[in-house]
């Protein structure tokens, strides 16, 4: 008798030993008990979480003697055959390979007729997403009014790939990736009963193998049963599936907690010496410093981490050394550096310029720091008066009156005629603004004193008005801008002794409309025939609020 392996003699053959999927477990065992079957169902997922188990599940259950029945009595049969993959009236398909137009118009002709035996014809179409559009347009109508003996159940990996008109004509049904503790037990119960002695730390091994998916796990653990035997240990397992454990990866880290580039050179060589993969180190190295990241937020309590207890533990002592913020940073520079390695044709070139760049990254402080460490200075209180700069040499240091130190008399020198220079006479005194001074013309004063004269002229044409929030400015189309520049913010400064926030409201109506100058009547004639131009004309057509209120007549004059 040939070898089963593990993962085929232990699959589930009814709902109770399926693990994982609870949700799919409920609804089919209720849709089948209250006999509301569907037609077409599409079963989704990731590999090995139990697709193609189900749908042989749900073929037992719609053509078991006793059924249609949740619980098969797993004795007749048709439950037999169903296991052994050799129903008549159960029809498996591999979409890989029969993916054509002409399998599907098979398939068609096969439905139509009834079932030889069983209560249902039942077609499991795997790999689902493989086939063609033209293939699919074939078997639509099919799938939308089947016979009342016929289920469809099409599994796949990648729903995206199935057309909307399959998928609105089937109940989808999504099967997640198991857990990590789930998968242990399944691990631990098979180990059981097959006689094998493994701990827990060469279970949590094969587990972290699959990523989710039992049927890779079971693989695994079938490949470390042949090369070890009866006895599992972690280390062995390790070695066997390529996968570097907590004391590899604990090397990185300890080089990053001495800040010894040198160190991480070394682990480089060690790794190209022993004939390991650069990429696959990087991959599990991004892993590594996502579950530190984690350990260090939940501070190991949570099942996020896919690890043995004693593992945790470890990545519990060893997250304590870092922050979050430098586990943060080193998990996308891993990530970074994976990307990278795909494409690299110097893959330890790229290594190693990776992992010390981890370790410059380690000596960065965060800005905060920096501004928390600033020595603090005295805020400067900035008045109305002060705020407008002063020429330096007006400037003095005036000591407090402890500091001050009285010069040691000098003796008097004897006394000599001194012609002062000509003075020249100070510049006429500026305009005053009275303090009392509405805010438009204290800024209007300011900009011109400033020598702002378009930002004065802007302001001089709007209405101002101070608000809680700040100042508000409404003004005509030309003057929006203006008033938006930085001389505008600045003015408002000096003049109120504080910043405060600008806002423009557009407003037409401030500016009147100035009357057009008084033509004489000589000029009439000049205006009429200007204003009949047709460039003149296709203006006052394209901007319809335009008006011509002067014309000139260039020829006479000098």
């Amino acid at each position: 008798m040939s070898y089963q392996v593990i993962a085929r003699k232990y699959r589930p053959s009814d709902f109770d030993e399926l693990i994982g999927q609870e949700h799919v477990k409920t609804t089919l065992d209720n849709a089948i008990t209250q006999r509301r079957i569907a037609h077409g169902y599409i079963f989704a997922g990731q590999r090995g979480t139990g697709k193609t188990t189900v749908a042989r599940i749900m073929a037992r259950c719609l053509n078991c003697v006793d059924g249609p029945t949740a619980n098969p009595c797993g004795k007749c049969s048709s439950c037999i055959e169903v296991v052994q993959g050799n129903a008549i009236d159960v029809i498996e398909i591999d979409a890989a390979s029969n993916r054509g137009i002409n399998e599907m118009r098979e398939l068609r002709e096969n439905v139509r007729f009834r079932p030889s035996r069983d209560r249902y014809k039942v077609f499991i179409i795997d790999e689902a997403h493989q086939i063609t559009t033209e293939a699919f347009n074939a078997l639509l109508k099919t799938l939308e009014e089947p016979p009342e003996w016929a289920v469809f159940i099409l599994c796949t990996t990648e729903t995206h790939k199935i057309p909307t008109t399959i998928a609105s004509r089937c109940q989808q049904f999504s099967f997640r990736s198991v857990e990590f503790n789930e998968v242990m037990e399944r691990m631990r119960f098979i180990c059981k009963s097959e006689g094998i002695v493994a701990d827990d730390e060469a279970l949590a091994v094969l587990a972290q193998t699959g990523e989710g998916s039992v049927r890779d796990s079971l693989s695994a653990l079938d490949q470390a049963i042949a090369c070890c035997g009866t006895e599992l240990h972690a280390k062995e397992v390790r070695e066997l599936l390529g996968i570097f454990g907590l004391d590899s990866l604990g090397e990185v880290a300890l080089a990053l907690e001495k800040q010894d580039a040198a160190r991480m050179i070394e682990i480089v060589m060690e790794l190209e010496r022993s004939g390991h993969s650069l990429q696959h180190f990087c991959r599990e190295l991004a892993r590594f410093f996502r579950n530190l990241l984690v350990a260090k937020v939940t501070n190991g309590n949570t099942r996020l981490i896919a690890a043995s207890p004693a593992e945790i533990k470890r990545f519990v002592e060893t997250a304590a050394k870092f922050s979050e913020f430098d586990l943060t940073r080193y998990l996308q520079l891993s990530l970074d550096l994976f990307r990278d390695l795909q494409h690299s044709l110097q893959p330890r070139l790229h290594l190693e310029l990776g992992l010390v760049r981890l370790v410059q990254s380690g000596k960065l402080v965060a800005i905060e720091e920096v501004l928390a460490s600033l020595p603090q200075t005295k805020p400067i209180a900035l008045s109305a008066a002060s705020s407008t700069p002063r020429p330096r040499a007006n400037l003095r240091v005036i000591p407090e009156a402890a500091d001050v130190v009285a010069p040691p008399p000098v003796a008097a020198a004897p006394a000599r005629a001194v012609v002062a220079p000509p003075v020249a006479p100070p510049p006429p005194p500026k305009p005053a603004v009275a303090d009392d001074a509405s805010l438009k013309e204290r800024l209007v004063a300011h900009l011109t004193d400033q020598k702002k004269k378009f930002s004065a002229d802007a302001v001089q044409n709007a209405r101002v008005e101070e608000t809680p929030a700040g100042v508000r400015f409404l003004a005509p189309r030309e003057f929006v801008r203006p008033l938006q520049s930085r001389d505008i913010g600045a003015a408002l400064q000096a003049v109120l002794g504080r910043l405060a926030k600008i806002e423009v409201i557009l407003d037409n109506s401030i500016v009147e409309e100035k009357p057009a100058p008084k033509l004489a009547e000589d000029d009439e004639v000049t205006r009429q025939r200007a204003l009949s131009n047709p460039e003149v004309q296709r203006y006052l057509d394209t901007f319809k609020d335009s008006k011509v209120r002067l014309v000139r007549d260039l020829s006479h004059q000098d």
